[in-house]
């Protein structure tokens, strides 16, 4: 299942279920237990540069952090994989920058949460081949296979 709360005010209408769209692809990709639990939300820059900094130490926004959890639901037994926090705006500025919609670029960092919740990185070369691939085989599910995946 996956929670969507939206933070921001100005956040488009569709965003919600784009972005739940694209994390259940992701999770299917990635052969997720079918009960697994995932809240995404949409948040400002302001939010996700005070996450950045507490828990990252960097003292910048970021357009996207995941925290991955391996909890179990202690009523239903469920895996709940963690939580994605999006900035709209920086999405939104990344979008106009490479010549595509916000909803496009929501949706690549959708993905790229979700590839971070079950475990992939991008920090070492052999780590981001693999997370790249995943992204770009994803993102072309969701028929966005135009959109560049980048450093993020």
């Amino acid at each position: 299942m996956i929670f969507v709360e939206t933070q921001y005010d100005q956040t488009p209408a569709a965003l919600n279920d784009l972005v739940e769209n694209a994390a259940l692809a992701a999770l299917k990709h990635q052969s997720a237990p079918e009960n697994a639990t995932v809240t995404i939300v949409l948040t400002d820059d302001e939010q996700m540069h005070s996450l950045n900094l507490d828990y990252l130490g960097v003292d910048a926004p970021t357009d996207v952090l995941s925290f991955p959890s391996e909890e179990i639901d202690p009523e239903t037994g469920d895996p709940y994989l963690g939580d994605i926090l999006i900035s709209v705006p920086r999405a939104a500025n990344q979008a106009e920058s490479t010549g595509h919609d916000v909803e496009s670029e929501a949706q690549l960092l959708t993905v790229h949460g979700i590839l971070h919740l079950m475990g992939h990185d991008h920090a070492e070369p052999e780590e981001k081949e693999r997370m790249w691939q995943a992204q770009a085989e994803i993102l072309t599910k969701l028929g966005l296979g135009n959109i560049q995946v980048r450093e993020s």
